[in-house]
């Protein structure tokens, strides 16, 4: 047995020398690939989440340098029916390369990871082989092992995108490494019977392409017919609380809410564990550098972020479009981006049929609760509440709720050098309403009757809320703001919208004659 090829079944056995609960039918899964277009396989899951004990099955079941019916007879791959018809077939049939690229970081420089890989595997199959003959680059070594045999190899590659996570200096070789092994030629055919890769981020995209893009991709935003094997599904849960005599209501409201199509609810596997055999219902999200960083993904300063947070912390879905993510932890466009690496993550659960995301269970809620406040979020979350309900008070009507709203938050944003000018005053107004993303869409200076509104929410199609036309006026009461908006006909630019519009005038007088500031606001209503 080797290190990096054959290494045996003694992981898997310390595995089912543990409370064990039966994955082995992803077996039947991986062997209905082997000799397939279909053999590539890359399986992304969160931290925690069993990639490592999935990759040390399959490496007990292939390997032929042991004997593994012991560890599997008993087992649903062996006994049930429906997953057992390759079960002999491809037991331990094949030359195993295993790389736990995790590991393999930690013993040679970066600059060095690739080359240590080439040589260690080289040097393992000389052994087995002494008749082999070593080619120039790693692929020929390979084939001509495979001509030597005449048997191909299962590759298994355990947290593949360690090394795009943590070494982006070394990222561009990595891909070509695996883009010479697997992708676009005959000779990843008759080297490999199958590759299985497990990680945290699905294949990484080079451009618009995946930069490996022959792999079959199964994510916690598509995890097709791998779905029962992401993590423990509810009936087994359940059969772990009634064998531990624990309550599984506290372990639904705990660790549940990963909800995958066709499979339902999806815990855990590592909190649940550490929940039966502690007897206690807590976070067991325990730290890395993954979830380190989750402050620094919620604190992105991307126009909706901090409310979405907000919203995800009240138990809110909200909408996701996750199909732009670039699949690393530093390509950010837009929120959307950051909510598809959460839930990649696993920070949010993906329901696909709504296209929504949401905070899973109590577990994470305390994650982000300490994250939010780790980055200060406190100030930002009150924020959200205050500019929700300006929005709500100026849409009822009440001026001097809306007025003073406005001066706490000119007062509070606006360095006193830049607070009497009319430019502070938008800013404020901008600020103001920030959370208005949930309900409008914002125009400035929008040309308008015989000039330019200042400011005008127009409210997305399914939001039940009349427009806004702001008119800003500084040192000037907001009477003055209303006439302007009338006498320029600023409404008659919302003629195709045809709905309700609230006309909402801003003044500011830097000295309302008792030697104090006022912000002063009028709000009307008209129908077009």
């Amino acid at each position: 047995m080797g290190i990096y090829l054959n290494p045996g079944n003694s992981g898997f056995e310390e595995i089912r020398n543990s409370r064990y609960v039966d994955k082995s039918g992803l077996i039947s899964l991986v062997n209905r690939t082997i000799g397939t277009k279909q053999k590539l396989t890359c399986v992304s899951r969160p931290r925690r989440f069993g990639k490592s004990f999935a990759a040390q099955m399959l490496c007990a079941y292939y390997d032929r340098s042991c004997d593994s019916s012991g560890l599997f007879d008993d087992l649903a791959i062996a006994t049930d029916e429906r997953l057992n018809g390759s079960y002999r077939q491809y037991l331990n049939r094949y030359d195993v390369i295993y790389l736990d690229m995790t590991n393999i970081m930690g013993k040679a420089a970066p600059q060095d990871i690739l080359p240590f890989i080439e040589k260690r595997v080289a040097e393992e199959l000389s052994v087995i082989y002494p008749q082999l003959k070593v080619g120039n680059a790693f692929d020929e070594t390979l084939l001509s092992a495979v001509e030597l045999t005449g048997n191909k190899f299962i590759m298994l590659i355990d947290e593949w995108d360690a090394p795009i996570r943590e070494l982006p200096e070394i990222q561009k070789i990595y891909l070509q490494f695996l883009r010479t092994l697997f992708k676009g030629s005959g000779t990843t055919d008759r080297i490999f019977a199958a590759v299985y890769m497990t990680g945290i981020l699905p294949v990484r995209k080079d451009g618009s392409q995946s930069a490996i893009s022959d792999f079959q991709e199964y994510t916690m935003v598509y995890p097709g017919n791998f779905a029962e094997y992401v993590g423990f599904t509810e009936k087994e849960v359940k059969e772990l609380c009634e064998e531990y005599h624990s309550d599984f209501s506290a372990m639904k409201q705990w660790y549940d809410g990963y909800t995958l199509e066709e499979t339902g609810s999806i815990y855990n596997p590592n909190s649940v564990m550490a929940a039966v055999r502690s007897g206690r219902y807590r976070s067991f999200w325990t730290e890395t550098s993954a979830s380190k960083s989750l402050m620094e993904y919620i604190g992105l300063d991307f126009d909706g972020l901090s409310r979405t947070v907000a919203r995800l912390l009240g138990g809110v879905s909200v909408s996701v479009d996750t199909s732009g993510f670039s699949n690393d932890l530093t390509t950010f466009r837009d929120q959307d981006d950051v909510l598809t690496l959460l839930i990649h993550l696993g920070y949010l659960a993906f329901q696909e049929e709504t296209r929504t995301v949401r905070i899973p269970n109590e577990e994470i809620r305390l994650e982000f609760a300490r994250a939010v406040r780790g980055v200060k979020r406190d100030e930002t979350i009150r924020r959200v509440h205050e500019s929700d309900r300006l929005i709500c008070d100026t849409i009822r009507q009440k001026e001097e709720a809306v007025a003073a709203q406005i001066e706490k938050i000119h007062r509070e944003e606006t360095a006193p050098l830049f607070y009497n000018n009319e430019q502070s005053l938008r800013s404020v107004i901008k600020l103001a309403y920030f959370s208005y993303k949930d309900y409008y869409l914002k125009f400035e200076e929008l040309p308008a009757g015989d000039g330019y509104a200042d400011i005008v929410y127009l409210p997305k199609k399914t939001s039940p809320v009349p427009a806004l036309v702001i008119e800003l006026k500084w040192k000037q009461p907001a009477e003055g703001a209303i006439d302007q908006i009338r006498k320029k006909q600023y409404p008659e630019a919302l003629q195709e919208y045809g709905g309700e519009i609230l006309l909402v005038g801003i003044g500011y007088e830097k000295d309302a004659g008792d030697g104090k500031r006022k912000h002063t606001c009028r709000i009307e209503k008209v129908c077009l």
